[in-house]
């Protein structure tokens, strides 16, 4: 049996996680099961899979989770450290799907496991894309990314050398505002933004595909992860997100990943990984299709495109400080304090203040540093919220 762990299992991703590790449970041991407000979920997930541990990251609902796993086997624990401890315990197999800035830690530690570490926490390669590399390298580590668009690129270069790719082009659905006239984005409601009219998703990432951050850090967790130049990075917007990326090689032709929009499968090519084995996703009927549509993407639009070229070009730490200014404008947005269009603005100006000041992003990236980083960009974002609010 493969030993594994789901570090953010509550979400979209550890859900569609579980629901291929449930389909064959005798093949898993499940080591530990991570989440965090919502309890009830995690709990049932835990004892449906038998796991040996279940962590939630928040301290004040540990008796919760005790409470709700009363009877059984599985072990409760709450708090960062218990969610680097459980990243810790040694798995075959870990997922590393926690959202955000949070993740980091907890998939640093996976990563000194030295076996396979799914990627789903893009935040991880944005914020401290060499010290994560590093990491891996340093343990002997297998990385296998799960967004859709960078397993698409991972699949498409299998066999192949990197020195003759020329591009990456990575596909965006637009989000739910990409048809909207932009004098009409400003007055985007919560509501509006999220919903998505492809993928079923938590809130924050469906209103980072409005807004096109979730596709920004994309661009960013690309040049990462493959080791390519900004600029041999597009952005192509197609609605039908069915084509979720394409690599261009020196002889121009163009190798495309085609799938219906269904994380399950990026997720069952990384649990499965070095096999290809069928997964319960539609078979796409091409003619039924009909037309697969293309469009550049509008940088007015979406200037998130733009600032996350900015912030490759800056390097260091900037990664960070975009992350961490992202997360903060969609924390204000969601509560009500900025519009939509001002998360943009937000960041922008978050990045320019550490620009300008000392912000720390050309120190060495060690993950305290980092931590420090994000911690300065985030009041740098609060700040930027403040002024536009006030």
């Amino acid at each position: 049996m493969r030993k594994v762990t789901i570090l953010g299992a509550t979400g979209s991703i550890g859900q569609n996680t579980i629901d291929l590790i449930a389909r064959a449970p005798e093949e898993y041991d499940v080591v530990a099961l991570t989440g965090a407000g919502n309890i009830a979920q995690l709990a049932e997930d835990a004892v449906r899979l038998r796991a040996n541990l279940a962590v939630t990251a928040r301290e004040d609902l540990l008796d919760d989770l005790r409470a709700a796993l009363a009877g059984t086997e599985v072990e409760a624990a709450a708090g960062t450290q218990a969610l680097i401890e459980a990243a810790s315990r040694p798995a075959d197999w870990i997922m590393s799907a926690i959202v955000g800035a949070a993740g980091l830690a907890p998939g640093l530690a996976a990563l000194e496991q030295g076996t396979t570490l799914a990627l789903a926490n893009k935040e991880s390669l944005v914020c401290a894309g060499e010290l994560v590399l590093r990491t891996a390298r340093a343990h002997g580590t297998q990385i296998l990314p799960v967004d859709s668009e960078h397993s698409a690129i991972f699949q498409a270069l299998i066999g192949e050398d990197m020195a003759s790719v020329e591009r990456i082009v990575i596909t965006a659905s637009g989000g739910a505002f990409r048809d909207w006239p932009i004098e009409k984005l400003a007055q985007a409601t919560l509501a509006e933004a999220s919903s998505h009219p492809n993928w079923d998703m938590g809130q924050r990432i469906t209103i980072d595909s409005a807004s096109m951050f979730n596709k920004a850090m994309e661009v960013i967790e690309t040049h990462e992860f493959f080791g390519v130049a900004p600029d041999q990075i597009e952005v192509l917007v197609h609605p039908q997100s069915m084509i979720h990326a394409l690599v261009g090689f020196n002889d121009g032709a163009l190798m495309a990943h085609v799938g219906p929009p269904d994380m399950r499968h990026a997720i069952g090519f990384a649990l499965h990984h070095p096999e290809r084995r069928a997964l319960p996703v539609e078979r796409l009927d091409l003619a039924a299709i009909g037309t697969f549509e293309f469009r550049a993407p509008d940088e007015v639009r979406w200037p998130a495109l733009r600032l996350a070229r900015e912030a490759m070009q800056a390097g260091g730490m900037m990664g960070a400080v975009f992350n961490a200014a992202k997360e903060t404008a969609l924390d204000g947005f969601i509560a009500g304090q900025i519009g939509f269009t001002d998360m943009a603005h937000v960041v922008e100006d978050a990045m320019a203040r550490m620009s300008a000041s000392d912000g720390h992003i050309a120190d060495t990236m060690t993950l305290d540093n980092v931590l420090q980083v994000d911690h300065l960009a985030r009041k740098a974002a609060q700040a930027a919220i403040a002024k536009r609010a006030g």
